[in-house]
């Protein structure tokens, strides 16, 4: 995996190194000896591997050192004007020797981000651990996802069914109202007919000499309530008492409470249930 990135790095470094070695023999080698123009450019070369070697051994070492740093950056900036220079004052071709000048801190720049992957780099059970932990994350939001729209789906459905539903039983109960309608105006018109109440005189008087019938219509809507049924006299404590304590002692053993009580309804008797507990408390203590 560091392939990926210490390979265009050292590609880059090399390809700066050579230039800027020729570069420097092509330039200085007019003005000063070629073994000082070479000294020169070896120089400029050889301080940037050497910075770089050491940086690259504190980086393995997991430990940074700022002053390194600076003074690798110094010799590519130096590389880098180096080669603007020449670009500069060369007579020919001049905009390509300055399209390359940039080469020098491009390396840099990849040893850099090579540095930034190798502090980052995780290990192959890393990688597939944060691969599951995600993949599962997926599946369970996917569940959500599929559970939430089939919840979605059965609500739609039953919400349909109580609509349809609500809507027949509303059709029901107005064919319904319309039949009972037009049966009570039928009942109306036969009450109100002129030969009604003849035909009706007719049937009744023979049977009941002096009584003529009268036909009313039947009540639709509310119904006077029935008045309830006087209840029994209320029995006294004593008469309580004798009657709970007969009836808990008409079997062999004695009944319990619950038999007493439906005894005592079923005899007719009349007591509330907080009085009948009471009789049965006095008699049984």
């Amino acid at each position: 995996m560091n392939a990926k990135t210490v390979l265009p790095a050292v590609a880059m470094t090399a390809v700066s190194m050579v230039l800027t070695l020729a570069v420097v023999m092509m330039w200085l080698g007019t003005a000063v000896p070629w073994p000082v123009a070479l000294v020169v450019g070896l120089g400029i070369d050889g301080g940037w591997l050497a910075t770089l070697a050491y940086e690259r051994r504190l980086a393995a070492q997991g430990d940074h050192s700022t002053p390194v740093t600076v003074v690798g950056w110094s010799f590519g900036l130096l590389a880098a004007g180096v080669l603007i220079a020449h670009a500069l004052t060369a007579d020919e071709s001049a905009g390509a020797w300055l399209a390359v000048a940039w080469l020098p801190i491009a390396a840099k720049a990849l040893w850099l981000v090579h540095g930034l992957w190798e502090r980052t780099a995780l290990t192959p059970a890393a990688l597939g651990a944060i691969r599951g932990i995600r993949q599962e994350a997926r599946d369970e939001a996917a569940v959500a996802r599929a559970r939430l729209r089939a919840e979605a789906s059965t609500e739609e459905t039953r919400l349909t069914a109580v609509t349809e539903a609500g809507a027949r039983v509303a059709r029901v109960q107005a064919k319904t109202a319309q039949t009972l309608s037009r049966a009570w105006s039928t009942l109306e018109n036969a009450r109100d007919g002129e030969d009604t109440g003849r035909a009706l005189t007719s049937v009744t008087r023979p049977v009941t000499p002096g009584v003529t019938a009268h036909w009313d219509l039947p009540v639709w809507g509310p119904s006077e309530p029935v008045p309830a049924l006087e209840s029994a006299p209320a029995l006294s404590d004593d008469a309580l008492d004798a009657v709970v304590d007969q009836i808990r002692h008409s079997q062999d053993p004695a009944l319990s409470y619950r038999e007493m009580a439906a005894r005592f309804r079923a005899g007719g008797h009349a007591a509330s249930e907080v009085r009948l507990r009471a009789a049965w408390k006095r008699v049984v203590a």
